[in-house]
């Protein structure tokens, strides 16, 4: 099955590893855009209508897993969403649905704030079209200490007028914001944000444990109270350990207290399970300590994701890329990451994370985020037509999105 000639009505056979379900022997039959059957290949001949679906069989070994959906995401394939250029957009955008991911936000960065309003703009149209899930604005309101690849010339406490002027340039697309909770007015900012249907998530901070708490325990609160069908109760935590002081055990800090919350189900920590970002080892572990459900695997990807070392940008940054690593010019520090959803899927897979745990993070837990939860990130009848075709070590054969194959 080709691009150009994805049929109305299809089957694909193969193991599907969807949250909830490991099929050895399973069948997905799509219909438009959307999935009409899903399940064990034996019940599918007891299905209404199943002559009228065109079989397509699969190689032996050929996994199938929903699309993989991505909260934290600046760019790929050349293309960079803070710059606000709508062919550099859309390069990034066709990269990324190619490599698998299906549903991602549009990451930006801290710049100067007409920078931001106008790629927000820019950002928002892609959304209204269904290109993208929204909008993630990293910034500006973080550490200075703690600011990683983010400049911090922009950086500046919670400004309330300033935040107003995002979500209307995004066009009420605006979906996530990443936030310092020791900044001045950071309570108020939660309310707001929440307020207007975005989703706080903690990061790029130097607070200690208490305040990273209190802080969790405030964005649950305006959650919950905010009483919208879909809308998550649950903040995140941007890449967990990274733009955060490292844990001590005198010294616990962000780290320790976002793993307690973790743990008790109350917030989704990000995790950017490269094999850069993050030991291997580290990865299992918070996957064994967290359970996939509080984890959502992120890429933060930038416009060197897919292409070979060089020099690119991130923003208004210089940033060079070194075997596979993505480092600002400047310092040397980490600026985002180069590896599609898929390789940190496998990546996860490779550190010892099961496959149907590493699917649940790449999928349902996002999907949760962005109020999607009955909609994407599962193969279930009903929902949007958005899925991988793998082979046995999880290599992209095919990408399903809205019902065609892109591939």
């Amino acid at each position: 099955m080709t691009a150009t000639d994805s049929p109305e009505r299809y089957a694909l056979t193969g193991r599907l590893v969807t949250p909830g379900r490991d099929i050895a022997e399973g069948i997905v039959a799509v219909e438009g855009n959307r999935i009409a059957f899903a399940g064990d290949a034996h019940e599918f001949s007891f299905f209404d209508e199943s002559e009228a679906f065109e079989l397509i069989e699969s190689p032996e070994g050929t996994v199938i897993i929903p699309g993989l959906i991505d909260l934290h995401c600046h760019g790929a394939g050349g293309g960079d969403f803070p710059s606000g250029d709508p062919e550099s957009i859309t390069t990034a955008i066709e990269h990324l649905h190619r490599s698998g991911t299906t549903t991602f936000l549009a990451s930006l960065v801290t710049a100067p704030r007409a920078d931001m309003l106008a790629a927000a703009g820019v950002l928002a149209e892609f959304a209204q079209r269904g290109d993208i899930a929204g909008i993630h604005a990293e910034g500006p309101f973080l550490s200075v200490t703690r600011c990683g690849a983010q400049d911090p010339a922009y950086l500046s406490d919670p400004d309330p007028e300033f935040v107003d002027e995002l979500i209307d340039a995004a066009a009420g697309q605006l979906r996530t914001m990443t936030y310092a909770p020791e900044r001045a007015g950071s309570d108020a900012l939660l309310e707001q944000l929440v307020s207007q249907g975005v989703v706080p998530s903690l990061g790029h901070t130097d607070a200690d444990a208490a305040m990273t708490s209190a802080s969790l325990g405030v964005a649950r609160e305006e959650l919950a109270s905010a009483g919208v069908d879909g809308f998550t109760e649950r903040p995140t935590v941007t890449h967990l350990f990274n733009g955060m002081p490292p844990m001590h055990h005198r010294a616990p800090g962000a780290v320790a207290a976002c793993l307690e919350l973790a743990a008790q189900g109350k917030i989704i920590v990000e995790l950017v399970a490269d094999g850069v970002h993050l030991d291997p080892v580290l990865v299992r572990t918070m996957f064994n300590l967290l359970g996939a459900e509080s984890i959502a695997l992120v890429t933060d990807s930038m416009a060197a994701t897919g292409l070979a070392d060089g020099s690119y940008t991130l923003g208004p940054a210089e940033v060079t890329v070194a075997n596979g690593e993505a480092r600002l010019a400047s310092d040397g520090s980490l600026a985002g990451g180069t590896a599609s959803m898929l390789e940190v899927v496998r990546a996860a897979v490779a550190a010892g994370v099961e496959l149907r745990d590493a699917v649940i993070s790449a999928t349902t837990v996002p999907a949760s985020v962005l109020g999607l939860i009955d909609e994407a990130g599962r193969l279930h009848q009903g929902f949007v037509a958005d899925m991988l075709v793998l082979d046995a070590d999880l290599g992209l054969r095919q990408v399903v999105r809205n019902g065609r194959n892109l591939l």
